[in-house]
């Protein structure tokens, strides 16, 4: 490379970080990609230049009926490029967004848009009643906005655009985003940051020209909002988008699209593994440079036969909606079978409830490092955010422990660890034993009270269609893990259910199956 070229990338470099600053890199995009398809979507594609335009239509239009900056918008919304446009208006009018799980009940949404204290709601037409009795239930929404279709009390998304002009405001300033947790452990948190989190522009995923990237998850969640939107439109890519999570139409999307990149949770990896192999095998997938998955625990045996299948593109983080740790590849991980990565020198530490480091190879809570700008507060919940930190370290409640070389190795949830006779049960080691045979479609173990051990192992499994569950396979998948596993850790029972409490990324809610079992209610769900 000549030094004019070099001069030429880093003069390229700095245009993208000023734009970035500004909540401006879409426009940056459009300028130079205009054609290229941004968003490509059932509902209606976007080009950079579509969705630019309409991005800056949105901003003046939400100015006039009165939001100003560091007002919080809400919203409820399916994977369709109005979720793209709201998200890039947010980013760059200062306004604070709030995504919201659509599978929520009127009441849980409400509770969320009221928190957040969001000033406008922009929802889907499909979710109308959910979206009309979430803004009944928050007194500051004063502006609604329908997408796709009417909602009571609620403005029309494309008409309120229409009269506006669609050239770059002069004025952009930074946005932000307040994500709620999944409440699995009860009532949602804002992860609340004071100031916006400095643009960083490193391509760890080597996205290319021409490159698409696979949306297979709801946007709404932190991981594909950031891995499946912001990190693809970031660097000028396009977005396929899934309604549904569907294995087959994946493979086939993958083709058509000649996807290079997508994002998945382990979950979509074990229905990837159930198709059948002529399935598997009538879809080219050879584009295929990155799969980047995180979110909930990969048992080990199903990412090798991913990565014997796929070939080494598969990459894993660590990380939650509060913050990252680290990531690794398929060729360091095939070395280090299970890791989640290695940290870079503090990022991450094992430590007691106290937050002291523990030795290496000694298991305990999982403690990241804040960063020095963008450090995260539980909104309006300070009790909350003193119990996480421990210092400069905060703790999500994992439980792991770093090996001689520094790799880092998840075992459970503090939350569901099980205490069988004063020993510890970690239930991801049991799931993936599970998982391995191939009656299972899905498996969450847990903890029961029991007089004599305190608690007792419970393996509660949703089965591959078209198998019963009956006692003789009860007892198989009981003697299939005292095969692979020390006997205290394996279940004592086994429960079949017709489908797992399982949220869309890909964690179960362990709480609600805790509860339902230990109130002896049990049997098919």
């Amino acid at each position: 490379m000549t030094a004019t070229d070099e001069a030429a990338k880093a003069a390229e470099r700095e245009a993208r970080l000023q734009a970035a600053g500004k909540g401006m890199l879409l426009a940056y995009w459009a300028q130079r990609r205009p054609d290229v398809p941004a968003i490509i979507a059932p509902t209606g594609d976007r080009s950079f230049a579509e969705l630019n335009a309409r991005t800056n239509q949105l901003v003046r239009a939400l100015r006039r009926l009165g939001l100003r900056e560091g007002d919080g918008v809400a919203l409820l919304c399916t994977n369709r490029a109005e979720f793209a446009e709201v998200g890039a208006a947010c980013q760059r009018a200062g306004w604070r967004l709030t995504t919201i799980n659509w599978h929520l009940t009127e009441d849980e949404a409400g509770y969320i848009v009221d928190d957040c204290e969001a000033k406008a709601l922009v929802a889907d037409g499909s979710l109308a009643r959910v979206a009309a009795g979430a803004r009944q239930r928050a007194t500051r929404c004063e502006v609604g906005l329908a997408v796709g279709g009417p909602i009571d009390g609620f403005r029309d998304y494309d008409a309120e655009l229409a009269g506006e002009p669609d050239d770059d405001i002069d004025d952009p300033v930074l946005g932000s985003s307040m994500l709620y947790t999944s409440g699995t452990t009860g009532r949602p948190k804002g992860v609340y940051r004071r100031e916006p989190a400095p643009a960083v522009i490193v391509n760890l995923f080597d996205y290319r020209d021409g490159d698409r990237h696979l949306c297979t998850g709801p946007l709404y969640h932190a991981a594909p909002l950031a891995f499946s939107l912001n990190v693809p439109l970031t660097y000028g890519v396009g977005v396929v988008l899934m309604e549904r999570w569907d294995a087959e139409a994946a493979l086939a999307l993958v083709e058509t699209y000649a996807v290079t990149h997508t994002h998945m949770v382990p979950t979509m990896f074990h229905r990837l593994l159930s198709l059948p192999a002529d399935v598997r095998e009538r879809h080219d997938l050879s584009t295929l440079r990155s799969v980047i998955h995180g979110a909930a625990p990969c048992p080990v045996v199903v990412k090798q036969r991913v990565i014997d299948w796929l070939g080494p593109v598969v990459w894993e983080y660590y990380a939650a909606t509060e913050g990252t740790g680290c990531f690794v590849d398929s060729g360091t991980w095939l070395t280090k079978p299970g890791t989640v990565g290695r940290p870079i020198d503090g990022q991450v530490r094992i430590g007691d409830e106290a937050g002291e480091p523990l030795p290496v190879g000694e298991t305990g809570l999982v403690y990241l490092k804040a960063p020095d700008v963008g450090k995260f507060e539980y909104f309006k919940d300070s009790d909350k955010t003193a119990s996480t930190y421990r210092g400069s370290y905060f703790t999500l409640g994992d439980v792991g422990y770093m090996d001689e070389d520094g790799f880092l190795f998840l075992t459970d949830r503090s939350a569901n660890v099980i205490i069988s006779g004063g020993v510890n049960v970690y239930p991801a080691e049991v799931d993936a034993v599970l998982l391995e045979h191939p009656a299972v479609g899905d498996a969450a173990t847990i903890g029961v009270p029991d007089e004599e051990w305190g608690e007792r192992v419970l393996a509660v499994v949703e089965l591959q269609p078209g198998i019963d569950g009956t006692p003789a396979l009860a007892a198989a998948l009981i003697e299939h893990c005292r095969a692979r596993l020390a006997h205290f850790k394996c279940p004592q029972a086994v429960e079949f259910t017709a489908e797992l409490p399982r949220q869309d990324n890909g964690k179960i809610y362990k709480r609600l199956l805790r509860d339902r079992f230990r109130n002896g209610d049990g049997g098919e769900a």
